[in-house]
C-alpha cells in the first residue's frame, strides 16, 4: 500500500462525491482488497463516511464519501473567501440580489455558447453542455427518458459555499437552460440529501428551436 493509492482514493471521492469500492479499485489501478484496506484506515481517521445504498434484490452497496474532515485535507480558504464576500452582499444588498448576481453570472458564461450552438440537433448542443459543465468542475451525465432528459451532476464545486449559500445553486440551472435554450427544471439537489443535482429538459417542441 502506498500513499500514493491513499492520495487518489481522496481525490476522486472529492471530485465525485460517492463512490463504490470497484470504483476506487478502477481510478486507482489497484485491487478491491487494497481499496478496502486503504479506506478502513480512512474511516479510522474520521475522513472517509460509508452508507448503504439499495439498488433492487439482494445486499446494498456501499457508498463512500469525504467527510468534513477529509474535505478540509484540500485547500479551502476560497469557500472562507467566497462565503465573507456573499454575506457582504447580502448584507449591502437584501432581497434576493445574490440569487440574481448568479443568475446573471451563469447567463453571461454561457450566452456566447448558446449563440454557437443555436439550431443544431439537442443531441450536440448536449454534448457540448457535458463538454463545459466539467470545465466549471461538475462531472455530469445524461439520462434519456420518454418525455424527458435527465442531467445528473455526480458533483458539485460549489457544494461547501453552497450549504450558507444556497443561491449558489442558480448557477448551474441557468448554465443549463441558456446553453440549451430551453427551460430546465431542478428535480433533485445534493443540499437537500440527493446523491445527486439532477435537471430535468422536457422533450416537447419549443419555439425556434430543434430538438431534432
Amino acid at each position: 500500500m502506498t500513499s500514493h493509492t491513499r492520495d487518489i482514493i481522496l481525490r476522486t471521492l472529492r471530485a465525485r462525491g460517492k463512490c463504490t469500492v470497484n470504483e476506487l479499485a478502477e481510478a486507482s489501478l489497484v485491487s478491491p482488497v487494497s481499496v478496502r484496506h486503504h479506506l478502513s484506515n480512512l474511516q479510522a481517521e474520521s475522513l472517509v463516511a460509508v452508507e448503504d445504498e439499495r439498488h433492487g434484490v439482494g445486499r446494498p452497496r456501499q457508498l463512500f464519501s469525504l467527510t468534513e474532515t477529509g474535505l478540509d485535507l484540500f485547500p479551502s480558504r476560497y469557500v472562507r473567501l467566497t462565503n465573507r464576500l456573499l454575506d457582504e452582499i447580502k448584507e449591502s444588498n437584501p432581497g434576493g440580489k445574490v440569487e440574481q448576481l448568479f443568475t446573471g453570472v451563469a447567463s453571461t458564461m454561457a450566452a456566447d455558447v448558446a449563440r454557437r450552438l443555436e439550431g443544431l440537433p439537442l443531441d450536440q448542443r448536449l454534448a457540448r453542455m457535458v463538454e463545459l459543465l466539467a470545465e466549471e468542475g461538475f462531472d455530469a451525465q445524461i439520462e434519456r427518458q420518454e418525455a424527458r432528459i435527465l442531467i445528473r451532476e455526480l458533483s458539485c464545486p460549489y457544494f461547501r459555499v453552497g450549504r450558507k449559500h444556497p443561491e449558489v445553486c442558480t448557477v448551474d440551472q441557468a448554465f443549463i437552460a441558456t446553453t440549451l435554450s430551453l427551460p430546465v427544471e431542478r428535480v433533485t439537489c445534493q443540499l437537500q440529501g440527493a446523491d445527486t443535482c439532477t435537471f430535468a429538459v422536457a422533450l416537447e417542441p419549443h419555439p425556434g428551436v430543434s430538438t431534432a
